[in-house]
């Protein structure tokens, strides 16, 4: 063919991490298909929908099959009632929103990689080690990167202490995903005095608020100054079980402006010209994961996964196992033991215990020495899972 390609595809990997894991797991398994794996890869969610949800989508559903209740296309930047639920659901971190400040999406992981495309030729500070889509949709665009360290020393919470220049794009996520570190209210505080004196743009993830126990921020507008500087991203995949149903929003506030554009009207512009909206049965699922009686029964869901977190964090606390996260996080992010690389530690524990992890080199140049274990599995398998690695280590 003759026609010219994004030549910016050339800087990003070949293999997306979790394509990769997938790989080696299949070659494996196909090699001993006696071996009973243990998932713990993945940020994938294991328990159902809960009954709020489910019900209210069925009751969508039914409209659907009337004439009279049927719609088609949703509103492009999602449903008043939708929005609305939302807008109260930041009410109980005592942070006030405009719904027209609110873009209802299918995933934290679109709205984190298509966002870049309201910037121009700015430089993008990205912690490291960190969600792969981060760094892979800034190269697709052709940006500079530079990488914040967030190592064993900074608590894996890096800060801009020492950082020269202005205009950066921004990125944090917290809890993170993969160290499961929580910023907490005065770090935050740093980096969006941080950006307010640049003139630099935050883009929080709050993916994982809901596991925040420990009194940090939930969303960076609890921090005074953020709405100047920082737009923020959130998901009900990880809290009300949606990594398959899909629904998620961002939050643009009306003071965002650049280049005299304002930020809001511009992802606006770029959703209404890109996307067609969230299914009506998805959005009314979403708004009874965020009523009262949802988010009860979403919380449940929570601490099931954080009861894993606690089995798995007792076997390597009591095996002296260095590790982070499992406390305000699904994560658990533990020092390889032995020797060699973190995917020869997959390897080995793929091999030796039958248990899938997520080797930290695939997060970062940071991340190499250390490995991830989600605790989004089941309790019977998390147990078994412990019981396995009492024996690895």
């Amino acid at each position: 063919m003759k026609i010219k390609i994004n030549e910016n595809y050339r800087s990003v990997g070949k293999s997306y991490l979790f394509s990769e894991i997938a790989s080696r797991v299949a070659k494996f398994t196909a090699a001993h298909p006696e071996a009973r794996m243990i998932r713990l890869g993945i940020g994938d969610v294991t328990l159902p929908l809960t009954p709020a949800v489910t019900s209210a989508m069925s009751a969508a559903v039914s409209e659907m099959a009337e004439k009279s209740t049927f719609r088609g296309y949703a509103p492009e930047f999602g449903y008043d009632f939708l929005l609305e639920a939302i807008k109260r659901r930041y009410e109980r971190f005592g942070v006030a929103l405009g719904t027209s400040e609110i873009f209802v999406s299918d995933g934290a992981k679109s709205d984190v990689g298509n966002i870049t495309e309201l910037f121009g030729d700015n430089t993008v500070l990205i912690p490291d080690p960190v969600y792969p889509v981060y760094l892979d949709s800034n190269l697709m665009a052709g940006r500079r990167v530079e990488f914040l360290p967030a190592t064993e020393e900074n608590g894996f919470l890096p800060m801009p202490d020492g950082i020269r220049g202005e205009g950066y794009i921004i990125y944090i996520c917290s809890p993170n995903n993969p160290t499961g570190a929580v910023y907490d209210r005065e770090m935050l505080a740093a980096w969006v005095d941080f950006a307010n004196r640049t003139g630099s743009l935050i883009i929080f993830d709050a993916a994982y608020e809901a596991y925040i126990s420990d009194g940090c921020p939930h969303s960076i507008y609890e921090i005074e100054g953020a709405r100047a500087c920082a737009v923020e991203i959130c998901s009900l995949s990880k809290d009300a079980g949606f990594t398959g149903t899909r629904c998620s929003w961002t939050v643009v506030p009306s003071e965002l402006t650049a280049g005299g554009m304002s930020l809001c009207e511009m992802w606006g512009r770029r959703q209404a010209t890109k996307f067609n909206g969230v299914p009506y049965v998805v959005q009314r699922g979403a708004e009874a994961a965020l009523s009262d009686t949802g988010r009860e029964e979403c919380l449940g869901l929570v601490k099931y996964y954080m009861e894993n977190a606690t089995r798995l964090a007792s076997v390597l606390r009591k095996r002296g196992v260095t590790f982070t996260g499992g406390v305000s996080s699904p994560y658990i992010w533990l020092k390889c033991t032995g020797t060699g690389s973190s995917w020869e530690f997959f390897d080995r524990l793929l091999t030796e215990a039958n248990i899938v992890g997520t080797p930290g080199a695939g997060f970062g140049k940071c991340g190499e020495g250390y490995f991830r274990l989600t605790a989004f599995g089941s309790h019977e398998a998390t147990d078994e899972a412990a019981a396995r690695l009492r024996t690895f280590f």
